[in-house]
């Protein structure tokens, strides 16, 4: 079965941290690009954050670019997304997914920023 389960969401103070993970099951993973999205209330989901390979240059939304960071492990077939200083305006559901290709989403993972 194609699917994606994301984890690690929570509740956080602002200024803190979290990170996030994406295990993939049922396809070949190292062989896609892979990204995050977050879909905030009453907002569309947004592309947040995606990566090639291990190793290459990711890409971030300007909003979250030098507070997040991504990464893979092909050998687990797992997707991260280190979130540091998080702001309120971070509080959204994430989701993982093929960057291209995407397959049906998952439930994604809470995460809300408050005080």
């Amino acid at each position: 079965q194609v699917q994606v389960v994301e984890s690690g969401g929570g509740l956080v103070q602002p200024g803190g941290s979290l990170r996030l993970s994406c295990v993939a099951s049922g396809f070949t993973f190292s062989s896609y690009a892979m990204s995050w999205y977050r879909q905030a209330p009453g907002k569309e989901r947004e592309l947040v954050a995606a990566i090639i390979i291990p190793g290459s240059k990711p890409m971030y939304v300007d909003s979250v670019r030098g507070r997040f960071t991504i990464s893979r492990d092909n050998v687990k077939k797992t997707l991260y997304l280190q979130m540091n200083n998080l702001k309120p305006e971070d509080t959204a559901v994430y989701y993982c997914n093929r960057l291209n290709s995407q397959i049906s989403w998952g439930q994604g993972t809470q995460v809300t920023v408050s005080s």
